[in-house]
Order: C-alpha cells, then structure tokens, then sequence
C-alpha cells in the first residue's frame, strides 16, 4: 500500500495555546471560556472552560454526546452528588442524557476543563420549562458578544472554511 496523497494540504498545524490565549470572562454567567473549535454547520464544539464557584447551569438535555475532561477544580451533577468530577477525570456523556452542571458555592478553586461536545444543549429552567437551544452558533455568538462587551478582540479559535455550497466551487 502506498501513502496516500493528501485530501487538504497544510502549511501549518492549526493549533491554540490556552496559556497564551485571553479567557473570556464569563461569556456565560460564572463561566469563563476559551473557544477552541466551533463548527455551527455540523454541531460540534470544542472548549476550555472555568466554572467559577457557585455556578449552576440550567438543566439540560444532549441531542449528542460529550466528553468532559477535567483539569482543576471539583465539580458534579445535581443528579449524581455523589459523582464528583476532579482533575484527571473524563466524563462521557451519552446522547439523551440530563442533567444540571454544579460547582459548590464553597469550592476552594474554579473547576476546569476541556469538552468536546456534538449536537446540542436543550435547556430547561428548575420547573422544567423551556428556556433556550445552546449549540455551536449559540456559543460562538455568545463568545462574540461577551468579547466585544469586555474591548477585546475577536477570539482566536478554529472555525471551518467551507460553508454549505457544492464541492466544484472553489
């Protein structure tokens, strides 16, 4: 077998430094991110995030999976207390999971950590009502949005080129 030719040519390797990178603080409330991959086209999204202490996000439901892993930090499930996730630990979650992000309100540090998630959140308030859809756009416009509001830059992170069109169109 020979090698095969390469479908996409790279001069470079697209890859982000966290530890060089400005955090955008709280891009959602308690939650301050680094994008690293955002794909609204096909769903996929890829972050580094802190939860400060005390943050709950909303109840949701995955219409695709998701693979935490964890840095820093504690944090569970409101569903599964006893279930804490710490550093050095990976998570997957399967499609048609839910649940309610938590970080105790007493923790010594925030919880860190990089997800790769597919599909979307759906969201739900503590009754059980609908709130929203947060899924690649939803984030990246809310990432947007929270760097503009603090003066900064538009963040650096990897997006896809190719939007919807025909594969003849270059």
């Amino acid at each position: 077998m020979t090698l095969p030719s390469p479908i996409n040519h790279q001069d470079l390797l697209l890859d982000l430094d966290t530890s060089k990178l400005p955090l955008i603080k709280n891009a959602l409330p308690g939650v301050d991110i680094w994008p690293l991959f955002l794909d609204a086209e096909n769903g996929l999204w890829v972050l580094r995030a802190r939860f400060q202490p005390g943050t709950t996000l909303p109840m949701h439901f995955h219409t695709g999976t998701v693979h935490f892993y964890t840095t820093a930090g504690c944090w569970y499930y409101l569903e599964y207390p006893d279930q804490k996730q710490t550093a050095g630990c990976y998570l997957y979650e399967p499609g048609g999971s839910v649940h309610t992000f938590h970080v105790a309100e007493d923790a010594d540090e925030p919880a860190d950590g990089f997800m790769v998630v597919a599909g979307c959140n759906v969201n739900f308030d503590a009754d059980g009502n609908f709130v929203n859809i947060m899924d690649a756009g939803w984030i990246e416009q809310a990432i947007l949005e929270a760097a503009r509001a603090q003066g900064m830059a538009t963040p650096r992170y990897i997006k896809p080129k190719r939007g919807a069109g025909f594969s003849d169109e270059q």
